[in-house]
């Protein structure tokens, strides 16, 4: 037994709470990958469940299993081929009405089933009353269990419930939905016809296919089409074709009515609510923050406060990390390398010019993606990204799109792969594209690390307004791309109605945050040790190759002489309008294709290389002691000033307004609080007027996204959208870079 793998599917429509009861029953055993075949996100975790080692699936969020989207096809699938040994379906307690809907599916595929009502505390608040035994006896003794997924409540009686269950071999629900006498005739004759094709057990149970069937379920014909049973198809024509006659709606409408129908009396035999409306909190909180004129205000004070946080309230343990590597560590490392002779030598080059300044410089970051990846869990998970949508949906419709296209566009400041991806929830092809292609303006966390090291070389504390400018002109650029397609290649497209749930507030549960910000900060270090250690030495071998005999011998040559300098120099002239016409900057861009964190790692590379690495072997070294002493010290200060910055943002926004000086927090003598400016910030301030730092960065915002997501553009749309989008990405760059830096030396802003 003890070697045996139980398999449970968690299920359920989006914003139930399912994710959080699958990191409460798997903590951290989980898998993130993708469904075969599939971009969409797969999660698995594993627990120990009595004497089973419990594999828990968790299956995309989705409203039915008509198979109409990606999601629907593979919650089907899922349950249909792997035949998993539960389905735990999670419904929102104090919405039984929708949720169940799902659960009649389920229900119909005639698979051991168990109910979880989760978010019971907030039914409870709002006076509605669930009884689960009379509800389990509705369902045909399916087990109900009541939890609150946040707070871990009921999650030992849901591991109760299923032991017990799978011990016991539970069976499918022993119900049966009635669909109406003409109709379960017509299913009675189809069902026996598919009982008697014993090949077609493995699509699914016969009274499951005979519905499919009668739906004209579009995946299950075509299955049965290829298994040769074209006389079944034609049995299931004349059928629907028989009742669509007498009844005059087509089979597929009285199936859903009949399931509506069965929710509908399970409900009002198991549910009481109150006999008056319950104005609950987060109806009073949404007619502020979805309020028609003062929600779009609110969502960009959000916006400003995430984007405070991430340029400066994590510009401390930015420099703490940022000294740590080019300190500690490069010393530490070079050391090693002098201690078995490998002083002086191309290997030391490699390692210190090459892989600790190019992945080292790219790290520094991690701490301002920390930030950037809380701020954003915390939005999403106490509801407020959905409303974020729903506000938005005012401003998409100007481009001919909805809020749901917003969702995709939210990703998309995470990464742009996934908000390419995340399109396949738009049910419209147009809607798709449009969605996809101005996806690529939301900046995603890669340039962030552009943006922190520019503002703060050239901005310092004003850094933050920088960043929030940028994201601001990437939805402008977005907004007017859409505006100008909606003109002209989608002018006849009206923009598709939007249904979106808004879940109730909640607090953002800790664990949830944690595991959120883990999985993506730790898919970006993974990058970094594949993606950006390849590009850094791949950047270190074409700066140590000469050109041309007579400048230099490999790994001893002048970066403008190497081979990589003199492709970069090629096309600086191209840059030279926009104010930043040097070689560096242009191959530092070329490098930004294959990732835009790669930018930061080349810079780094041709600016500074290992230069605060020890010089020579005779130099004295801080002690061991005295290293660990000092990285104890700083991180402590950094935690101050951390602090110290958190609370500033009050002021800093209040001094926004003219009128007003309000004095900032100083927790720690101005000397000591001076920042420390790095090697490649003092480098970027020697090569570049803060008017061309602007220029750069709106480059680096608007040109072509990385090679992951032009590879997602291709795959999704094909290669001719994939180059429509690079050719108009490039030009937008060049042209907005160029007006900034052109406008701004005319009115002499920035240009010393």
């Amino acid at each position: 037994m003890a070697a045996q793998t139980l398999t449970i599917a968690l299920a359920g429509n989006p914003n139930v709470g399912k994710s959080t009861l699958f990191n409460a029953l798997t903590g951290s055993r989980q898998h993130v990958g993708n469904w075969p075949g599939k971009t969409v996100e797969k999660k698995e975790g594993f627990f120990q469940l009595g004497g089973w080692n419990t594999q828990v699936v968790d299956l995309p969020g989705t409203y039915s299993l008509a198979a109409f989207s990606v999601e629907e096809r593979i919650a089907r699938d899922y349950v249909i081929q792997e035949h998993p040994d539960v389905v735990v379906a999670v419904v929102d307690a104090s919405n039984l009405e929708r949720n169940l809907y799902l659960v009649t599916q389920f229900i119909e595929l005639e698979m051991p089933l168990i109910l979880v009502l989760n978010m019971s505390d907030m039914a409870h608040n709002r006076g509605i009353r669930i009884d689960p035994k009379q509800l389990s006896v509705a369902l045909g003794g399916t087990p109900v269990v009541e939890t609150v997924g946040s707070r871990g409540t009921g999650l030992e009686a849901l591991k109760a419930t299923l032991e017990r269950v799978i011990k016991q071999g539970q069976s499918a629900p022993a119900v049966q939905l009635d669909y109406g006498e003409e109709l379960e005739a017509e299913l009675s004759k189809l069902e026996a016809e598919i009982a008697s094709v014993g090949a077609l057990a493995e699509q699914g149970k016969p009274r499951w296919l005979a519905l499919k069937l009668l739906e004209n379920d579009a995946e299950v014909v075509a299955a049965v089409r290829k298994m040769g049973c074209s006389s079944l198809l034609d049995a299931a024509s004349e059928m629907i074709d028989r009742i669509t006659e007498s009844s005059g709606e087509d089979p597929e409408t009285l199936i859903t009515s009949a399931r509506y129908s069965f929710v509908a009396r399970t409900v009002s035999g198991a549910v009481t609510r109150p006999e008056t409306f319950m104005r609950t909190r987060s109806d009073r909180v949404d007619s502020i923050v979805t309020h028609k004129i003062w929600g779009l205000p609110i969502f960009l004070a959000m916006m400003w406060l995430v984007f405070q946080l991430t340029a400066n309230v994590s510009a401390p343990y930015l420099d703490w990390t940022d000294s740590l590597i080019n300190g500690p560590l490069a010393r530490g490392i070079q050391a090693l390398l002098m201690l078995f002779g490998l002083h002086g030598t191309w290997v030391e080059s490699l390692v210190i010019d090459g892989i600790v300044a190019g992945v080292g410089g790219v790290l520094v970051f991690v701490p301002v993606l920390l930030f950037l990846y809380t701020a954003i869990a915390v939005l999403e998970d106490s509801g407020y990204m959905a409303r974020a949508a729903f506000v938005m949906d005012r401003l998409m419709r100007s481009i001919g799109l909805n809020g749901k296209s917003f969702l995709p566009l939210l990703i998309g400041f995470g990464c742009t792969v996934p908000a390419v991806y995340a399109t396949r929830t738009l049910e419209h092809e147009n809607d798709r594209k449009l969605t996809a292609f101005i996806a690529t303006f939301m900046s995603c966390g890669a340039r962030l690390p552009v943006y922190a090291i520019f503002g703060a070389a050239f901005f310092g504390a004003a850094a933050g307004n920088l960043v929030f400018s940028l994201y601001i002109l990437g939805i402008l650029i977005a907004l007017a791309t859409g505006i100008v397609a909606k003109r002209t290649i989608y002018r006849n497209a009206p923009p598709q109605p939007f249904v979106l749930e808004l879940p109730p507030y909640r607090m953002p549960t800790p664990r949830n945050l944690v595991t959120h910000v883990w999985e993506r900060t730790s898919g970006f270090v993974r990058k970094a040790a594949t993606v950006i250690l390849s590009c850094s030495i791949a950047i270190w071998l074409l700066m140590a190759i000469p050109t041309h005999a007579g400048v230099g011998e490999f790994n001893a040559v002048a970066p403008e002489d190497s081979l990589f300098g003199t492709v970069s120099q090629v096309i600086a002239p191209v840059f030279a309008p926009a104010g930043f016409g040097n070689w560096q900057s242009a191959g530092s861009l070329l490098t930004g294709f294959l990732a835009k964190e790669v930018i930061i790692g080349s810079m780094s590379q041709i600016y500074v290389g290992g230069s605060e690495a020890i010089a020579s072997e005779d130099e004295n070294l801080p002690t061991l002691g005295e290293e660990i002493s000092g990285i104890v010290t700083s991180f402590a200060q950094a935690t101050v000033l951390t602090a110290q910055e958190f609370i500033n943002i009050i002021p800093r926004t209040i001094n926004l307004i003219p009128v007003f000086s309000v004095p900032e927090a100083q927790f720690l003598p101005a000397t000591e609080e001076e920042e420390d400016t790095g090697p490649l910030s003092q480098a970027l301030m020697n090569s570049f007027t803060p008017l061309a730092a602007v220029a750069f960065n709106v480059f680096v915002l608007l040109y072509v996204p990385c090679m992951a997501a032009t590879t997602a553009m291709r795959h999704e749309f094909g290669t001719r959208m994939m180059a429509y989008q690079l050719a108009y990405t490039i030009v937008i760059a060049w042209v907005a870079a160029v007006l900034v830096y052109q406008i701004g030396s005319l009115l002499g802003i920035g240009t010393a």
